[in-house]
């Protein structure tokens, strides 16, 4: 796990970096049509994209279609249409898909643009020239599916881990780049380098990978077999292999080698992938641009898959959730907010309707609405929609104030490290304080005492300044609800004070006078049942029992509410040296006070499945509230008692209920 001074040295250092950013994802690979995994990438991009403009950087957000390949000529075969008439469809469906996520790159490229197959072409030749492509005859295990030869031990029961069929056995030959003369370039570069790849366990992963003595790759196929790709410059009776093709997409989308793009995109450049490529970016990509004789991008971003009934979201299982009827049952915002909270940024996600909906019910209608819907509309009662001046502060006033402030700095920090679900943690406690500074200062009450304008003025205040806040940070998360909140506040759309975190970023610039407007309720409640229908769960208290006898009945062990839970991030709490504080998701997150410190260290939790109790009315230890129990069992190890937590396997998703 990565400290937290050390996160913060790479959020300041990327932001001095002539405030350029350069963000891509994966270029998708237009066999399939689009699907929740790649929404979930192509969202976290555009919602980095945005926090980047945000912070003041020019920014260049590009993504695309990856359309030559093996799968794409039998795609096309088995539809009875050429190759460029299928990927032409495909693409289009992914191009029209991101605007309905409010999603708008600033380039979108395909494979079969012209001056990408050029700037490939150039490429292989320089390699070639400079002997570093070479001709030879090869056999090994080829993955159709991967595209690619796979190794004995990347094989799981002698399947592919991807696409669970055995790879077909080839001898064939083929033109092959000495990826090996690069292997000890790029171990001593990633040692050098720790924000190479994040997060750290898969730079860890990376780098285990390359003990092993690395393999030529193999760059070609013979046109006897395929014919859809890019030709080889040097000799056409090949095509080039799919990854030497689609990885130079990053260099071409920018205008290598000549544009004044390149020059200032390519030295800030940061790559977004899903953990299934990791070992093409981060081996074949950094070796392919040392060939080159290019720099290294800075920083490679890897996520984990979602599941749906434990099983990695695949086409070929027929488990696949499409983004546009998401969007159109839940909303864009609805669905960028779930997927960037529910995700714990490296680890696999569960994907689930009941989560989504409990999602925008508990967090956005609840939490968020009803704070923007009960302070406006209080400021509309109390001062005709004005926003007043505020006055002396008291106590309150100024623990709100540093709670904005802790807030805004956590949000920085954990938004440049792409740690999003932990940021809206942050902002969502925000907006927990600020609802309950309502409950606590009781305007309506002193909206009834004269003598009492001056404390109501400032409290209406504080709460307008919050909506101003809250609208700037969830503005690259939430893009149309921060609009609408931007208008009901009354400012003008691009004004920094809600539109620059570096100008807005502070407290107290909402100015009074500033009039309110009207605006829709901002996330309507979803009902999934009707009240009536909802039956109290009371346990049966069997006739004849003994308070004494220490038994239970059935129907009370069923009022215990155990689930599994997934410890998604983990901290020591200070001046106790006995309590960790957890963030677990069941699947919605909660924090947890657990007494395990003397027994796990906070990096040994962080992605533990666990049990807790999850129904157990909640605690306060050491000034934190404690949403849940763990279980664990305590034995003598050594002479010595211990705690040892009770856990599931990993396939198990957050929240499943143990009976």
């Amino acid at each position: 796990m990565r400290s937290s001074s050390e996160r913060a040295r790479i959020a300041e250092a990327l932001s001095k970096n002539s405030m350029n950013t350069y963000i891509t994802t994966p270029i998708y690979y237009v066999n399939a049509e689009p699907h929740l995994g790649h929404a979930y990438t192509t969202i976290v991009a555009d919602t980095y994209s945005r926090f980047c403009r945000l912070c003041g950087n020019n920014v260049r957000f590009q993504t695309g279609t990856d359309e030559h390949g093996d799968k794409i000529a039998e795609a096309a075969g088995r539809e009875g249409i050429g190759p460029k008439a299928y990927v032409d469809r495909i693409s289009a469906l992914f191009r029209d898909t991101w605007p309905q996520l409010q999603i708008f790159p600033d380039t979108f490229i395909r494979t079969t643009d012209r001056d990408h197959i050029k700037t490939v072409q150039d490429i292989l030749q320089k390699v070639y020239d400079q002997g570093d492509i070479y001709f030879d005859e090869y056999s090994g295990l080829y993955c159709k599916g991967c595209e690619r030869f796979l190794t004995e031990k990347e094989l799981v029961n002698g399947n592919c881990p991807d696409h669970q069929v055995p790879p077909r056995e080839i001898t064939e030959q083929n033109y092959f780049f000495r990826m090996s003369k690069y292997q000890q370039q790029l171990i001593d570069y990633i040692h050098t380098h720790p924000e190479f790849i994040t997060p750290e366990r898969y730079r860890n992963e990376v780098l285990s990978f390359l003990q092993e003595p690395l393999e030529d790759l193999c760059i070609s196929r013979p046109t006897s077999r395929l014919t859809w790709g890019i030709r080889l410059p040097f000799d056409e009776s090949f095509v080039t292999y799919v990854w030497f093709d689609a990885l130079i997409n990053y260099l071409t989308g920018i205008g290598y080698p000549d544009g004044e793009d390149y020059t200032r995109y390519w030295p800030v450049a940061e790559h977004l992938i899903a953990k299934d490529i990791l070992k093409p970016h981060a081996i074949y990509w950094p070796t392919m641009l040392m060939a080159i004789g290019l720099p290294l991008f800075t920083r490679l971003h890897v996520h984990g898959y979602w599941n749906v009934d434990e099983t990695k979201m695949s086409k070929s299982i027929g488990n696949v959730v499409r983004p546009g009827d998401l969007v159109a049952e839940y909303g864009s915002d609805t669905i960028r907010y779930f997927t960037l909270r529910e995700m714990s940024f490296g680890l696999d996600a569960s994907f689930g309707h009941d989560t989504i909906i409990a999602r925008k019910n508990s967090d956005l209608a609840n939490d968020l609405g009803n704070l923007f819907s009960r302070s406006t509309a209080m400021l509309m009662k109390y001062t005709g929609g004005l926003v007043p001046r505020s006055g002396p502060l008291v106590p309150a006033d100024e623990e709100l104030q540093l709670v904005a402030s802790v807030m805004l700095s956590r949000y920085r920090e954990t938004f440049s490290n792409f740690q999003f679900h932990l940021g809206l943690q942050s902002v969502w406690e925000f907006v927990s304080h600020a609802n309950k500074y309502i409950v606590r200062n009781e305007p309506w009450a002193l909206a009834a005492d004269p003598g009492k304008t001056d404390r109501l003025h400032t409290v209406l205040y504080n709460l307008a300044e919050c909506l101003r806040l809250l609208t700037l940070v969830l503005s690259p998360v939430m893009p149309q609800t921060a609009e609408k909140m931007v208008a009901g506040l009354g400012f003008a759309a691009g004004d920094p004070r809600v539109a620059s975190l570096e100008q807005g970023g502070v407290w107290g610039l909402t100015p009074p006078g500033i009039k309110l407007q009207k605006i829709e309720v901002l996330f309507p409640r979803i009902e999934k049942i009707k009240p009536e229908e909802v039956a109290a769960k009371k346990p049966a208290v069997q006739k004849g029992q003994r308070e004494e006898d220490g038994l239970i009945t059935f129907e009370q062990f069923q009022a215990v509410d155990l689930r599994v839970a997934v410890v998604v991030a983990a901290e020591r709490i200070a001046k106790s040296e006995k309590l960790l504080k957890l963030t677990v998701k069941v699947p919605e997150e909660r924090t947890v006070v657990a007494g395990l410190a003397e027994f796990y260290s906070p990096e040994e939790m962080v992605g533990r499945r666990v049990l807790m109790v999850a129904n157990l009315r909640p605690a306060r230890l050491m000034g934190i509230e404690s949403q849940g129990m763990l279980l664990a069992a305590k034995t003598e190890v050594d002479g010595k008692q211990r705690l040892f937590l009770a856990a599931v396997n990993e396939r198990v998703a957050a929240g499943s209920k143990v009976s």
